[in-house]
């Protein structure tokens, strides 16, 4: 893995595609055994999670069914705490067991107001599964069941994280140089 350069901003290499890939099998491992018997509905946040959930479905061997949520706070590097609302879900989640599937979790804002809107339903159950967790962003103090990486407070792209849309594709995971 070598530095790359997007837009105006270098980053260095942070996590590789192989410790990703061994956190995924591990994450699913524990939706399996938590999960069997109830075919939870797997909540997909867009557009940052899209590849991590791809590979996280790939490797959970229970029936789950999928939904999807596009919501947003970021612009640029930092979260602008303002919610803005794309589209939610479809399915009806009354009574169901939901997992939110987040890339990363860093202040817990966009987390804490979905679990909120999802609440509103009165599902059985309402987990997080993350595939990072920045524990000195995060400002609530409730736990997330299924947290992949917990990484320090530094911008990050790559595995489905951008900056300003660019980076996504990436399959391992960068962070951004500091001078």
């Amino acid at each position: 893995m070598k530095q790359i350069t997007l837009l105006d901003l270098t980053f260095e290499p942070f996590i590789s595609t192989e410790e990703i890939e061994r956190t995924v099998i591990a994450i699913a491992a524990q939706i399996d055994n938590d999960y069997r018997g109830r075919n939870p509905i797997l909540l997909i946040v867009l557009n940052g999670a899209f590849i991590f959930a791809a590979d996280l479905v790939r490797k959970i061997n229970i029936p789950i069914r999928l939904d999807f949520i596009k919501i947003s706070s970021y612009h640029g590097t930092a979260s602008t705490g303002e919610m803005n609302e794309h589209f939610l879900w479809k399915s009806n989640l009354e009574g169901e067991h939901v997992i939110i599937i987040e890339d990363i979790v860093d202040t817990g804002h966009t987390l804490h107001y979905l679990q909120q809107k999802i609440g509103a339903q009165h599902p059985a159950s309402v987990e997080v599964a993350c595939l990072l967790k920045k524990p000195t962003a995060y400002q609530y103090h409730d736990t997330l069941k299924y947290e992949g990486m917990s990484i320090e407070d530094k911008f990050v792209v790559g595995y489905g994280l951008d900056y300003n849309g660019l980076g996504r594709d990436l399959d391992a995971i960068y962070s951004l140089k500091v001078s």
